[in-house]
């Protein structure tokens, strides 16, 4: 089941991103792009939701199904 998570990316004085989640506690990833912080955080995401879901099932109950439309906010260089 696929669920819409959001996350909180900054970047970092050393030069790297960071991102954290208030929706899932204890995800925290980082990367040396956007991009790269984005595939790390949704590898951590994707785990904490495993390892909790057999668990503490409140802590996921914040989290919304994926509906069939989505906004999203798209980076572009230039």
């Amino acid at each position: 089941m696929e669920r819409l998570l959001n996350i909180q990316i900054e970047k970092l004085p050393e030069g790297v991103y960071l991102a954290t989640s208030e929706d899932l506690p204890g995800l925290v990833a980082q990367g040396r792009t956007i991009t790269e912080t984005l595939e790390i955080a949704q590898d951590v995401a994707r785990k904490l939701i495993e390892a909790r879901s057999g668990g503490d099932r409140q802590q996921l109950a914040g989290l919304q199904e994926i509906a069939d439309r989505v906004d999203y906010q798209l980076i572009v260089s230039g």
